[in-house]
C-alpha cells in the first residue's frame, strides 16, 4: 500500500494534518469508532484535562489499531471532536508528539461541540486506517 500526501500549501505542517491523501493498493479498511480518555472500565479519565484526555484516548485508539495488526502510520482520516477550542489548542502538544514522526499526516476534521456521550469527556477521536 502506499499513501500519498496532497497538500497545494504549506501551512498545514505545522498543524500536523494532510488537506487529502491518495491510497493506493490498500486491501483492509478499518473504521474506528471515536475513542475517548476511559480505562478498560469506560470510566472517564484525566476530568478537566484536555491535555491528559489526548493521550488517553490516542493510547485507547493506538489499543485499537494493534488489535487490527496496524498502528498510527495506517492512519489515513482522523476527526476529533472537541468540547473545548482553546483548550484543545493548548494542548495540541499532544497530538504534534504523536502525529509529528508521521511520514504522512492523516487529513481530518477539528469540530467543536457542545458535549460527548460523557459529561467528563473533553475530546472523541475518530479515524479511518488502511492497510495493503
Amino acid at each position: 500500500m502506499e499513501t500519498i500526501p496532497i497538500n497545494p500549501w504549506t501551512w498545514q505542517e505545522r498543524l500536523n494534518f494532510s488537506h487529502a491523501v491518495d491510497v493506493r493498493g490498500a486491501e483492509r479498511l478499518v473504521f474506528i469508532a471515536g475513542q475517548t480518555s476511559v480505562g478498560p472500565d469506560g470510566r472517564a479519565l484525566h476530568v478537566g484535562d484536555m491535555a491528559g484526555q489526548l493521550g488517553r484516548a490516542f493510547d485507547n485508539l493506538e489499543t485499537v489499531l494493534s488489535q487490527a495488526g496496524l498502528t498510527l502510520a495506517n492512519v489515513v482520516r482522523l476527526n476529533y471532536y472537541v468540547t473545548d477550542m482553546a483548550a484543545f489548542e493548548a494542548a495540541r502538544h499532544v497530538v504534534d508528539a504523536r502525529l509529528g514522526p508521521l511520514p504522512v499526516k492523516p487529513p481530518g476534521v477539528l469540530l467543536g461541540v457542545a458535549c460527548l456521550a460523557h459529561p467528563d469527556l473533553l475530546v472523541e477521536i475518530e479515524a479511518t486506517a488502511a492497510a495493503g
